[in-house]
């Protein structure tokens, strides 16, 4: 599906043309941090800028040098001078090159140290392509502003400075003809300023697009080959690279009519200088290498120009680059904690015997007797309820399965219980406590998870087992992976744990990635276990072997399981039927089937299907037999 850049409000003013001199304050902080780089950089630019002012009057006293003395001119003397100041030109260049990198490493880290701050809600409305966009492409041009353009910025000013002096002291009369143009020079920048920032802005919102596009076309490759929508893939993302076109050609236009005005009007500076200092020569008022000089001076007047306007394009560039890579730096948490457990939590750092108290700042593992749901509700739109009116009681030791209809709330309801997302109505209570009274760290501290679409990283597969609890050793992984059966598996590949799993798991099937992940929760040791159909994907002698192991795994914590095949739930402690956001029946296994309601219609009709492809299995394997 295409995904709409233009949705996602990152909070800055879209104003077309307006610099927000605000933002470019706080991004220059970033590279404020290397100050000895930068007093270096600086110091670099002047004199560099000193040594290409020098250039043309070197020219000059070649020029006379020549004019006086012929071959016995001091060549040597000229030679050397004009290979230092070449040196100098060229001796500053890595410094910006290291700054650049500096600032890029800080943004990137910032923006990925705060989106593992924020919430779910906000992954849920912006896809992977639209914040990889932000910190690849988009982080790349904004850091070049703030190193070369800033190393451009010094050098430039400085020697236009040092022109406008060189050239006022050498003959002030072309020197204010040269100056004459300015005016235009600023006129022309205006008018392109507002045009060029808008079209940009327009060509980073389309890169996103294209970006998430990418990302989905890869993700769902299997899903389009079996649907055979190649084509329909095609055409939507034809619509995203003919915006990008209509874009891009407009912002280059833009560039392309902008630059050239300026060197016009460079040009019709320099022919002015030529044509009134070739009288001036002409009446004996000047000599001819001061006319030479000063040509030299014009040009070179208008070069430093020429490039800062090139960085006033790329900062339209860069400045909406800026605004979107800021929105993910700046975005907050829609579920964070509050001022009084942050002060709890301070209040707990600091006391002198250093225990961790009410709000286990640190993960605490002190013992979860019982979590409470009161009249809780939820709601993405207020309009449209998920969860309405849910009361729970679960205490330490018991096994809550949740089963229901696909959109029932069944993974809502976990969502809520996790404080992935908090309840619109209502209270989740934990221990007696308001659990957003506690701290976010102590909860997920106390957390296990095990998904149907379990998530292996890159890396080793005792790396991914050991991500459960980071300073566990290998006998404890091992042990783990013994307990969740994927210890045969694990031990039958060539390298065992050491076997890498693919980005993403992709060298392990469904089933072990499963495995794994359930290996990773039970290293844990979590107090509250949630598992959402965690043995869809295996054989079923290995869930039996799972199921078997889970009765010990279970005790000592509070467990809920999203089930879809009701026969792995019939030990349960209790079972909740959740259906349009309410539990409409709850029970164990015997109560719900004497009951003969929901529940006992689901179990018989999930029996029948699973006989009726056991009996076809049969069936095709006589067939087979026989031929």
């Amino acid at each position: 599906m295409p995904y709409d850049d233009e949705q996602h409000d990152d909070g800055f003013d879209d104003t077309p043309g307006r610099v927000q001199i605000d933002m470019w304050k706080r991004l220059f902080r970033y590279a404020l941090v290397y100050r000895r780089e930068l007093a270096f950089l600086i110091v670099a630019a002047i004199a560099t800028a000193a040594a290409e002012v020098c250039y043309s009057l070197f020219t000059k006293w070649v020029v006379d040098d020549v004019q006086q003395n012929g071959m016995d001119a001091s060549f040597g003397l000229w030679g050397t001078l004009y290979l230092v100041v070449a040196l100098a030109i060229g001796g500053f260049e890595w410094i910006a090159g290291r700054v650049s990198c500096f600032v890029s490493h800080d943004i990137r880290f910032d923006a990925f140290q705060n989106l593992q701050r924020l919430s779910f809600s906000y992954f849920d409305r912006r896809p992977v392509g639209w914040l990889m966009a932000r910190l690849t492409a988009d982080c790349d041009r904004l850091t070049g502003i703030l190193s070369w353009g800033f190393v451009d910025l010094v050098w430039g000013c400085t020697i236009m400075i040092g022109l406008v002096g060189a050239m006022l002291v050498m003959e002030w009369r072309l020197a204010l003809l040269v100056m004459m143009v300015l005016p235009a020079v600023w006129w022309v920048s205006v008018k392109f300023h507002r045009r060029i920032l808008h079209s940009a802005r327009l060509v980073r919102s389309t890169n996103s697009e294209i970006t998430g596009s990418f990302n989905e076309s890869i993700m769902g490759v299997l899903t389009s080959k079996t649907f055979v929508s190649q084509g329909a893939n095609a055409r939507q993302f034809g619509v995203l690279t003919d915006r990008m076109y209509r874009a891009s050609v407009r912002n280059l236009v833009l560039a392309a009519v902008y630059l050239p005005l300026v060197l016009v009007i460079a040009s019709v500076a320099v022919n002015v200088v030529l044509t009134v200092g070739g009288s001036f020569v002409y009446l004996g008022l000047i000599g001819a290498g001061t006319v030479v000089a000063f040509t030299m001076l014009a040009r070179n007047f208008f070069w430093p120009a020429e490039i800062m306007s090139s960085w006033f394009i790329e900062l339209q560039m860069a400045q909406a680059a800026a605004e979107r890579v800021l929105s993910v730096i700046d975005a907050q948490p829609e579920i964070q904690d509050s001022d009084s457990v942050l002060r709890a939590l301070m209040v707990t750092r600091e006391s002198e015997d250093g225990r961790l108290g009410r709000f286990a700042a640190d993960g605490g593992r002190a013992r979860i007797q019982s979590i409470e749901l009161r009249g809780v509700g939820f709601a993405y739109d207020p309009e449209q309820p998920v969860l309405e009116n849910i009361d729970l009681v679960a205490h330490r030791g018991e096994t809550i399965a949740i089963v229901g209809p696909t959109g029932g709330g069944k993974s809502t309801l976990v969502n809520v219980i996790c404080r992935f997302y908090e309840p619109t109505a209502g209270q989740v209570l934990i221990d007696g406590t308001d659990y957003r009274n506690r701290s976010l760290y102590w909860l997920q501290s106390n957390l296990g998870m095990v998904l149907q679409d379990a998530h292996v990283f890159s890396g080793s597969i005792r790396d991914n087992i050991r991500y459960g609890r980071l300073s566990a050793t290998d006998d404890e992984v091992v042990e783990a992976a013994r307990l969740a059966e994927a210890h045969h598996f694990i031990a039958a590949l060539e390298q065992g744990y050491d076997t890498p799993a693919g980005e993403g798991g992709s060298r392990l099937s469904a089933g072990q990635k499963q495995l794994v992940s359930l290996a990773r929760a039970i290293l844990a040791d979590p107090q509250i276990l949630v598992m959402d159909e965690a043995t869809s994907s295996v054989d079923t002698e290995t869930e039996l072997a799972i199921q078997r192991a889970l009765a010990e795994i279970f005790k000592g914590r509070i467990s809920f399981v999203i089930a879809h095949r009701l026969s792995t739930i019939r030990n349960a402690t209790r079972i909740l039927v959740v259906d349009g956001g309410r539990i409409v029946e709850a029970g164990d296994h015997r109560q719900l089937m004497a009951a003969d309601g929901r529940y006992a219609a689901l179990y018989r009709q999930q029996g029948l299907n699973e006989a009726t492809r056991r009996w076809r299995a049969v069936d095709k394997d006589r067939e087979a037999t026989a031929t």
